[in-house]
């Protein structure tokens, strides 16, 4: 079970932290990736971290957002700075077992209730 928090309403330039904890004592097994889903769009990959602790971005959060996992506490982070309006949606964390490169929605078998994101300009 994943519960993602940390989302809120800030204004552009501004940062913010969200935070996915999972249950179970498997954590370490699993690649886990951020997406995001804004009205009417598709879910679309933001960010990932690999089992092995690899990561890897969108384009569009390249150099901005910075995804990292904590073992010991069953968590993973997304530090995200520089908001932009567009980056405003509803945030999801989502998990797989042995997870590496997986950046479609469609691999992953686990997610988060989300967390909403909104960016003022």
């Amino acid at each position: 079970q994943l519960q993602a928090s940390g989302g809120g309403l800030v204004q552009a330039g501004g940062s913010l932290r969200l935070s996915c904890a999972a249950s179970g004592r498997a954590f370490n097994s699993y690649g886990m990736g951020w997406f995001r889903q804004d009205a009417g769009k598709e879910r679309e990959f933001v960010a990932l971290i690999t089992w092995r602790g690899g990561s890897k971005y969108a384009d569009s959060v390249q150099g901005r957002f910075t995804i990292s996992r904590d073992n010991s506490k069953n968590t993973v982070y997304l530090q995200m700075n520089s908001l932009k309006p567009e980056d405003t949606a509803i945030y999801y964390c989502a998990g797989r077992a042995y997870g590496l490169g997986n950046v479609r929605p469609s691999d992953y078998p686990y997610w988060g209730q989300g967390t909403q994101v909104t960016v003022s300009s």
